[in-house]
């Protein structure tokens, strides 16, 4: 089980179902057994009761062993159920992406400052805004930065600029300054470059073009998190059985699958659909930042690692999700008390709960400086963070790294599949995680939490030793 993200079931609901298909087979050799005695006690008129005890305490005991063996191995297995990466990654169908978050941006510095002063230097200019454009230089040959400008360096004082086609979430295909040194990758330019050269005012001042990451907000821009809560139908029995992102009028949501709830924690496969979300823009009047959606920004870009259990009640299982944003985006779940055996919610109007992790002290998991993952050219995307044991990681959305793609995309994406069970069971939790490799910007993925069947399982009477 080196690659258990290969398997729509968790290792304990793998393990369950292979011992449940083995106890059909050898509960169906004891029938054939009996059936077999019984076919000759009738036709030979013998007692075959000493052979008969010995079939049933046999079975007895094959039945009680492979229950200890069971529950031993249902103790140590996991119950998420995630993806590996696809064969191909494809924008919109396996991944999609926050764009144009933090962006690497070339302006001038006389355009940086109220005074049109080139007094200072690049790195002076670390949280600004284009205060204009100074006697139609390269500024008037690209889209603007109408927002905040941050982080500011200086690379050359020559630099050829090639510009994305004007449909693209990019600026700019690549930066090739005149001392050789190249922001992105050089595959030659889909039209003309722009020449962009620094000037001299006066003997000493130098008017220097600055490469700098540009926060702006805009139509192009798809930097928004749902907040408002998504529920199953719990008045028809129905839990949640999978969920996905998806991105609906530029605004990533957590979709939810639900399933009607069936005894012994089956699910009616008839049931299962997956939850509308809801439809709705950010410039609605009646939609509020911070309460309908969160922002990304600058200074508010985090996303929380975690998975959400209800570890110390198992009679609980999932009916809801959503995102809150204390301190950054942090995953809340819903949970409602249900019966096993009967297969019904408990008064779930009455006994559901809201669940997260509250934990402050965090350690950022994704690289600095990284390139676009889907430039990664093996496979080698199947570690998940956070680990069982660490709830304590987070990923902060940031751009690519300047030299590897001039700053021009943000990372991580995003994985879209849906993560469902097959066949589909009743979750215990639902986690957030990251999957990446170094020098590359990595996925947020969804991760489901079959839910625990242990507790369920009756222990042997006289377990083997």
């Amino acid at each position: 089980m080196s690659k258990v993200c290969a398997i729509p079931q968790s290792p304990q609901q793998l393990i369950y179902t292979l011992y449940k298909d083995i106890a059909m087979a050898e509960l169906m050799a004891y029938i054939l057994n009996e059936y077999s005695l019984m076919i000759r006690h009738v036709s030979n008129q013998d007692n075959f009761s000493v052979e008969i005890n010995n079939i049933r305490n046999n079975y007895e005991n094959i039945t009680e062993n492979a229950l200890d063996s069971l529950i031993k191995a249902l103790r140590l297995a996991t119950r998420g159920v995630w993806h590996c990466d696809p064969e191909k990654h494809i924008y919109k169908v396996t991944y999609d992406e926050v764009t144009r978050l933090l962006q690497g941006y070339v302006e001038n510095e006389v355009n940086l400052n109220n005074e049109d002063s080139c007094s200072k230097t690049c790195p002076d200019y670390q949280n600004t805004t284009r205060t204009g454009c100074f006697e139609d230089e390269f500024c008037s040959k690209q889209p603007q930065c109408s927002g905040k400008i941050y982080d500011c360096q200086f690379f050359d004082s020559d630099v050829s600029v090639c510009q994305s086609p004007v449909n693209s979430n990019r600026r700019y295909e690549y930066i090739e300054y005149s001392n050789g040194n190249t922001l992105g990758e050089y595959n030659g330019c889909w039209r003309d470059v722009d020449k962009v050269e620094s000037w001299n005012r006066w003997i000493f001042t130098k008017c220097s073009y600055c490469f700098c990451l540009c926060d702006e907000l805009g139509p192009k821009s798809d930097r928004y998190f749902n907040l408002r809560e998504t529920i199953s139908d719990v008045k028809a029995n129905k839990v949640v059985t999978g969920v996905r992102f998806i991105k609906k009028n530029r605004v990533f949501h957590i979709q939810i699958q639900q399933g009607q709830l069936l005894p012994r924690g089956a699910i009616n496969e008839s049931t299962l659909d997956w939850i509308p979300v809801d439809d709705y823009k950010i410039n609605d009047t009646t939609v509020m930042d911070g309460v309908d959606y969160h922002t990304l920004t600058y200074t508010s870009r985090s996303l929380d690692l975690t998975e959400i259990k209800k570890s110390d009640d198992p009679s609980f299982v999932v009916t809801g999700v959503r995102l809150g944003s204390w301190f950054g985006l942090n995953l809340e779940v819903h949970f409602s008390k249900f019966d096993f055996v009967k297969g019904e919610l408990v008064e779930p109007e009455v006994n559901g709960v809201w669940e997260t992790n509250n934990i402050y002290a965090r350690e950022r998991v994704n690289p600095d400086n990284a390139d676009l993952p889907t430039r990664a050219k093996k496979k080698l995307f199947e570690t998940l963070v956070p680990k069982s044991d660490q709830y304590n990681q987070f990923v902060e959305f940031v751009n690519t790294g300047v030299d590897k793609d001039a700053a021009q995309a943000t990372v991580p994406f995003i994985d879209i599949r849906e993560v469902v069970s097959i066949p589909p069971v009743p979750l215990g939790g639902i986690g957030l995680s990251y999957k990446g490799k170094e020098g590359y910007g990595g996925f947020v993925l969804p991760e489901i939490i079959n839910y625990d069947i242990l507790p369920y399982i009756p222990v042997p009477k006289t377990p083997s030793k």
